[in-house]
């Protein structure tokens, strides 16, 4: 009996996991759930990394192929990993492409740990035939063109006769799907022509479904070999053969997004760039994580703790980053307090996503300027701060324009610092990597400091790029000199000062870009 494992247990445990075949929000409920237990994901290579945000765990990638992710692991070298794990105690997540059970060879994964006598549970994943179809407008069953649907492999061993029986493919009564066949796609078509089946058949090829990088040629069954080539699709990629390709121009939506295709630069702290990557994901754009700033505790408590002892005393307490409401109020609940020490002070928010922070901890801030920066907050404190006493709970750097403008309007104002804002040395070698071969179309700035270390750590190469096949987009008016101090190009600027500002310019200039403006 397979009983999956209680929090105390202390044996080990393998949930084999489908991931989708791409975007992250496809991932099921359960696989979220399986990935919070692990100590350790094994993970696919066609797996988008941003699913690990569900897990603490340590990962391992396993590959298909030689390649710059790391050398091959053969299936058998993949089942004992999995084996050894598991009889360390260990809870593991063996996350796979699509569905594990469907040309996935979770079969045989699950086949080797009843062998070695660990158990085990499979998750189904939305498989990537039906999740392909979808993200290109394709319903590959339809009451006016199709009855039946086969899922087929386009990916069998070269150095034996064909397992397919191509005559009674020919004649299957709907929609046929073929997984991972792209390399063999002129024998696919001309099999399927040579037993019968018309050459003017609608074939759609889809390469990197579900992901930014969709791309979707549509032909007939006797010319889709030559287009696909013409077009330099790339693997993964799925091939549908039937009449329910026609009516995809009907219901098309995926690659309608605003973003959709565009590579965007995300210089976020290494664990703060997840949300930000996903909302991304959403619009349709690629993410690529540039942790050009981190984030790190203070060196000590003591300022601090001595401001939580006299917490109540604040008429003010002002809030300018979310890192500063966690910082704060994470620092109150480790000390053994709550936010009823805070009485009677009123709080103030420079923007949205500082005030959703503060809504974690059930706050509500009393101010929230107009115009989220630094100069608006002041000016709209001002008439509430004469002679109060004020909070500004503020990181280890930035602009010192409240303390001088509040100060100067009357009140007696406080400040101390509950994180350190530091700059990275280097960027991660595949984002590096990236910007150097001029792979991204944006780069978003979201405050002074990102934009200054960004110029000090961007090789040559990844700068020469900036301005032409990379533009920058600056989240306010301050960003956008200090990038220019440094020598960065601005190519657009937010109206309003958020990161859904910045998402906003980049959907504007590329409008622009359309019309040829």
């Amino acid at each position: 009996m397979t009983v999956p494992p209680s929090e105390t247990s202390q044996t080990g445990f393998v949930y084999l996991v489908g991931a989708g075949p791409g975007d992250p929000g496809l991932l099921t409920l359960r696989g979220a759930e399986c990935l919070s237990r692990a100590d350790l994901v094994l993970y696919d290579g066609l797996v988008n990394p941003l699913l690990l945000r569900y897990s603490r765990a340590s990962a391992e990638r396993t590959n298909r192929a030689d390649g710059p992710a790391g050398r091959m692991i053969p299936q058998e070298e993949i089942n004992a990993r999995l084996i050894e794990a598991a009889r360390e105690g260990k809870v593991v997540v063996r996350l796979k492409g699509g569905d594990p059970f469907i040309f996935g060879r979770g079969s045989e994964e699950a086949a080797a740990l009843t062998s070695a006598g660990i158990p085990f549970e499979v998750v189904p994943g939305i498989t990537a035939a039906t999740a392909a179809a979808v993200y290109t407008g394709i319903s590959l069953t339809h009451r006016d063109h199709a009855s039946a649907v086969a899922f087929v492999t386009g990916h069998e061993d070269p150095t034996k006769s064909s397992a397919l029986d191509y005559s009674s493919l020919a004649r299957f009564p709907g929609t046929l799907v073929f997984y991972m066949g792209l390399h063999r796609l002129p024998l696919i078509a001309q099999s399927l022509i040579s037993a019968g089946k018309s050459p003017d058949t609608p074939t759609c090829v889809v390469s990197r479904a579900t992901t930014p990088r969709q791309r979707t040629v549509i032909g007939t069954l006797a010319r889709i070999p030559q287009m696909a080539k013409e077009a330099e699709l790339h693997a993964p990629s799925l091939v549908i053969v039937g009449d329910c390709v026609r009516v995809r121009e009907q219901v098309e939506w995926f690659e309608q997004r605003p973003l959709f295709g565009q590579v965007v630069g995300i210089p976020r702290p290494a664990d703060q760039g997840d949300e930000t990557a996903l909302r991304l994901v959403e619009l349709g754009g690629d993410p690529v994580l540039l942790p050009t700033i981190e984030i790190a505790p203070p060196e000590n408590w003591t300022a601090i703790d001595a401001a939580l002892a006299r917490l109540g005393t604040f008429d003010w307490v002002v809030f300018t980053s979310v890192n500063g409401v966690h910082g704060l109020l994470g620092r109150l609940w480790e000390t053994g307090g709550d936010t009823r020490k805070l009485g009677n002070c009123r709080l103030a928010a420079i923007g949205p996503g500082t005030a959703a922070a503060l809504a974690k901890y059930s706050l509500r801030p009393d101010l929230v300027p107009v115009e989220y920066r630094a100069e608006a907050l002041a000016d709209e404190l001002k008439p509430h701060v004469v002679g109060k006493r004020i909070l500004w709970v503020r990181a280890s750097r930035g602009r010192d324009v409240l303390p001088l403008e509040l100060t100067a309007a009357g009140a007696q104002f406080e400040q101390v610092v509950v994180y350190q804002n530091r700059d990275v040395d280097q960027l991660p070698a595949d984002a590096t990597r990236r910007i150097e071969n001029g792979e991204l179309n944006w780069i978003a700035l979201s405050s002074p400091s990102i934009a200054r270390n960004l110029a000090r750590i961007l090789s040559p190469q990844a700068k020469s790029w900036l301005g032409t096949k990379t533009k920058l987009v600056s989240i306010s008016p301050v960003t956008s000199a200090a990038a220019k101090d440094v020598g960065l190009p601005i190519a657009a600027e937010a109206r309003e000062y958020t990161w859904e500002g910045l998402f906003q310019a980049m959907i504007d200039a590329e409008k622009c870009k359309a019309l040829g403006e």
